[in-house]
């Protein structure tokens, strides 16, 4: 997914965007020997998406960065891609990204999820797309979730894949729950 146009967003925001895209990996990065430079681009990513909805952002937690590390080596070494059953994910919120080794920075991964954003209509979650499937906007509302406060993600590489596991505290997508960004900023 392609980083919004600077041009559609505030002054505020611009700035803050050009500051993160002159710090931020390149577009090909090797996976991040560095936990730090990782974190920041992965928490970065999903903050830019929660400003641009009017949520509160969110900070990182390495407990759930462990949590999410421990999922995607599994997925890894039996060649899944399945979310972890509720008790193994202890009630946290979970999104789940593979795609060739080395080929997409965080930014990108965590674009695809932001990506669902076109198909998401304000509501009370499950009726929260606009195909009338919420599984279709189920990464992007996660990201968005307005009592979410932490985030984790982990990747871990196959020899021809990456596995990004990104866990959530407290998990978002709960029925019943209604998710309106808008009204959100509004009340702010």
């Amino acid at each position: 997914m392609a980083m919004p146009k600077l041009s559609d967003l505030t002054a505020p925001l611009r700035c803050a965007v050009m500051a993160l895209l002159m710090t931020a990996a390149p577009a090909h990065p090797q996976v991040s020997r560095d936990p730090a430079t990782g974190a920041r681009d992965y928490l970065d990513a999903h903050n830019l998406a929660r400003a641009e909805a009017g949520v509160a952002p969110l900070v990182w937690s390495e407990r759930l960065a462990g949590d999410a590390e421990t999922w995607a080596a599994h997925l890894a070494a039996h060649d899944l891609y399945d979310h972890a059953s509720l008790e193994q994910r202890k009630g946290q919120g979970e999104n789940l990204w593979r795609g060739p080794k080395e080929s997409w920075s965080a930014w990108d991964k965590i674009g695809f999820f932001v990506e669902e954003k076109h198909l998401f209509r304000p509501g009370q979650f499950p009726e929260v797309s606009r195909t009338g499937r919420w599984s279709d906007v189920a990464h992007y509302t996660q990201v968005i979730w307005p009592e979410t406060r932490e985030v984790g993600c982990a990747v871990v590489t196959t020899s021809a894949d990456e596995v990004l596991v990104c866990r959530y505290w407290p998990a978002g997508n709960i029925w019943g729950y209604p998710i309106d960004p808008a009204a959100q900023l509004a009340r702010r």
